[in-house]
């Protein structure tokens, strides 16, 4: 049986065990919430970083992950040594302080060491969370920009139908451009990503740029239209005048040249006067877009136009022009030989500058090439010379010949 000494020496160390298991518990009790504290810290800039660069931050989450269960797993140890030592009831020996003591400490050394874990990846993650909320600042003046560009698109749009003007393209284009806006707005970071966010804002500008200039174009478009309708009516005119001139030429060919003179023209004034015909029906077909205020497509109409009689220019200058060349080798077939012969001798001299000798190949090239040009006058025979078969042997030789100079040249460059 204890005496009164015995149970005053138990009460004192038993204040003792308390006091130190109630110190461990206030120590596990303050780990655990600076870990708690860390672990939401994180949680929220790992969930920022996603949203910023989703593709970026996927091993960042996947890290964070393991550490999250670490931290959850030290919680939930944490509570269950609460729940297994209430220092609140004081009939409690000193050995089960001392056991309550080593249990809180025991915790507090795995909270905070969670704790340390959990810190370290938030200092590895800082500078990649730096650099984003630094590109991040980017994002703000471009939203406005692009707010601002389809306000004034909006603007241009609005004063051009105004005016009267089919402004049906640059509106359409304002439609994209406000949907894309409004993806960005209904999505946000965390849809699109820094970068997806920050390019659908430049695509909003961009478009709404290309749109305003398109609408404030409208009336320019309209005065040019209108002139070009003018010119377009003058030149049809020129255009279709030509036919007789070239009509005529035809005759002169048929009747002065042989046959493979003028085959190759053959219903040249037909296919004048058809593109004359279809150039009147474009002319009047950008007419008609005019008096509904369509300029674009009426543009497109004189656009289609100017071709048909281009073709017609091109045809109609190729039969009066071959009448003069033929009437020019008439009259002096030597004439048209001598810049021939000129380039062939420049081959020729270029060839023999080569050191070492002109190499094989080019002096063969160069020998039926001189031959060629000695045999053209030969074509020239019976009461309607080939005129014209002579033009071309002499334009083939001559374009053989700078074949050669630029071979030649070519050597030379690779050689040094």
């Amino acid at each position: 049986m204890r005496g009164p000494g015995d149970q005053r020496r138990r009460g004192g160390r038993g204040a003792q065990a308390a006091a130190g298991a109630i110190e461990a518990r206030e120590a596990a009790a303050a780990a655990f919430y600076d870990m708690d504290q860390a672990q939401k810290f994180i949680d929220g800039r790992v969930t920022v970083f996603e949203d910023l660069d989703a593709r970026a931050a996927e091993p960042a989450r996947r890290e964070f992950g393991g550490l999250s269960e670490a931290a959850d797993a030290a919680s939930v140890a944490y509570i269950s040594v609460l729940d297994a030592h209430d220092l609140d009831d004081r009939d409690r020996s000193p050995a089960e302080y001392d056991s309550a003591r080593r249990a809180f400490v025991a915790c507090t050394e795995r909270l905070q060491q969670t704790a340390r874990n959990l810190n370290g990846f938030a200092e590895r993650l800082a500078p990649q969370m730096a650099r984003l909320e630094s590109a991040l600042d980017q994002l703000p003046p471009r939203l406005t920009a692009a707010r601002d560009a389809v306000a004034a698109a909006d603007s241009a749009v609005t004063a051009a139908k105004g005016a009267g003007m089919d402004a049906a393209d640059p509106e359409a284009e304002l439609d994209r451009a406000k949907q894309v806006l409004a993806q960005l707005g209904s999505q946000g970071l965390g849809g699109l990503g820094l970068d997806g966010a920050i390019r659908k804002a430049d695509e909003v500008r961009d478009i709404a740029e290309r749109a305003r200039e398109a609408a404030a174009e409208l009336p320019q478009m309209a005065e040019k239209v209108r002139n070009s309708l003018a010119s377009v009516r003058t030149r049809v005119d020129v255009v279709a005048n030509r036919v007789g001139p070239v009509k005529e030429a035809m005759r002169v060919l048929v009747r002065g040249y042989s046959q493979t003179c003028w085959q190759d023209l053959k219903g040249a004034p037909e296919s004048i006067e058809a593109a004359v015909t279809r150039a009147r029906e474009r002319l009047n077909e950008a007419s008609a877009h005019t008096g509904r205020t369509e300029w674009k497509q009426a543009q497109q109409a004189l656009t289609a136009a100017r071709t048909e009689l281009n073709a017609a220019d091109r045809r109609a200058g190729q039969v009066t022009g071959r009448v003069d060349e033929l009437k020019a080798v008439a009259q002096d077939p030597a004439k048209p030989a001598e810049g021939v012969q000129f380039a062939v001798r420049d081959a020729q001299r270029l060839a023999m500058a080569q050191p070492g000798g002109p190499p094989a190949q080019h002096v063969r090239v160069l020998d039926s090439l001189v031959g060629r040009l000695e045999n053209a006058p030969n074509r020239l025979t019976g009461a309607h010379p080939d005129y014209w078969a002579y033009l071309q042997e002499l334009e083939s030789i001559k374009t053989a010949a700078g074949d050669v100079v630029a071979r030649i040249r070519a050597e030379r460059a690779q050689q040094g």
